[in-house]
């Protein structure tokens, strides 16, 4: 046998190896965040929240995916059979896909490729496709309406993300998501990370990041008093569950995105010990933990916008805002001779 196809077959195994682990790791990480979420706002609220299935309610995820698994979906007669069932594995895949590229640790990426960014960028920004054909092939008058809100909702707000990419691409000089955590590897530690110089595109990245992934209180799509449940009303059993899955995964890119660009990645709070003596895999998941805690805890207290409110946060306030940053950022950079290269 030719030792090229005995080593790109090894390639292939590899990396579907690597798939799986990645999937797998992923998914039982956000069954656990999906219950410390429902833990986090039921606290706030001073109630128990799940307690019952396993110990503390710790399998209540579990539970929950059984039984949207064992349930009978049900396909309205007037949908578009194809479509319908398509929309929530369009909205999974992509969204697991972003995943390809995020590196959990030095090194630790399937895909290491020097345009990173762009590429969770633009799958992010395909995830829009998912929710226009669910809201469209369900043949019904709210969930159309509730897709109309959820496209207009996330390409606003995919502007401002947008911008502030740039601002810390200019810092940086590169695409590639490790040159953009190794870029925030500095003698002070958490404060060399970008959270502190960048502050306010900080601010409008998380919050952009609530908007882009539908949460409370931009959760306009799904709002239940206006919309019932938005493009998802005709939705049950499994294919409900794959709408589901592919949200949260999408809040756990963003949790990642944020934890890259601002927050140092798998890089430690003080570069002394014992602190580097922890894995970067760990900082990386605290760190990352610690943003969807951010984002629990806006859900728990925040009241939901009014979608003309949301509207005019996006255009009226981010993108001039992001737009006014990117400019200060790139003159700052090129007057005092901290841009990259120079």
């Amino acid at each position: 046998m030719d030792n090229t196809f005995v080593s790109t077959l090894l390639d292939v195994g590899l990396l579907v190896l690597k798939s799986v682990v990645l999937m797998s790791a992923l998914l039982i990480y956000i069954a656990f965040a999906l219950y410390a979420d429902r833990k986090i706002w039921a606290a706030v609220q001073l109630r128990r929240g799940p307690n019952v299935v396993g110990p503390w309610g710790l399998m209540q995820s579990f539970a929950d995916f059984g039984k949207f698994l064992l349930k009978e979906p049900v396909i309205p007669s007037g949908a578009n059979k194809g479509v319908f069932l398509l929309a929530p594995l369009v909205t999974t895949v992509l969204a697991l896909a972003a995943w390809a590229v995020v590196p959990v640790n030095a090194g630790w990426a399937m895909a290491d490729i020097n345009v990173g960014i762009l590429y969770i960028f633009a799958i992010s920004s395909l995830g829009v496709y998912g929710v226009i054909m669910g809201g469209w092939a369900s043949n019904s008058k709210y969930p159309f309406l509730g897709a109309l809100r959820s496209a207009a909702q996330m390409v606003s707000y995919e502007v401002s993300i947008g911008f502030v990419i740039i601002t810390v691409l200019l810092c940086v000089g590169s695409l590639n998501l490790t040159d953009i955590v190794e870029a925030q590897r500095g003698q002070y530690g958490m404060f060399s990370w970008f959270w502190l110089p960048l502050f306010p595109m900080f601010v409008i990245f998380f919050i952009s990041a609530l908007a882009e992934t539908n949460r409370p209180p931009f959760d306009l799509p799904e709002a239940e008093s206006e919309l019932v449940a938005g493009f998802m009303v005709e939705y049950s059993s499994t294919p409900y569950l794959l709408f589901m899955l592919g949200e949260y995964v999408a809040i756990m890119t963003m949790c990642a995105l944020t934890t890259i660009l601002f927050l140092g990645g798998w890089l430690p709070p003080v570069d002394v010990a014992p602190f580097n003596m922890v894995p970067g895999v760990i900082w990386f998941i605290i760190k990352v933990s610690f943003v969807f805690f951010l984002f629990a805890m806006v859900k728990a207290f925040v009241p939901r916008y009014r979608y003309d409110q949301l509207m005019r946060l996006g255009w009226k306030v981010f993108l001039p805002l992001s737009l006014a940053m990117v400019i200060i950022v790139a003159g700052v950079l090129q007057y005092t001779g901290w841009a990259p290269g120079s």
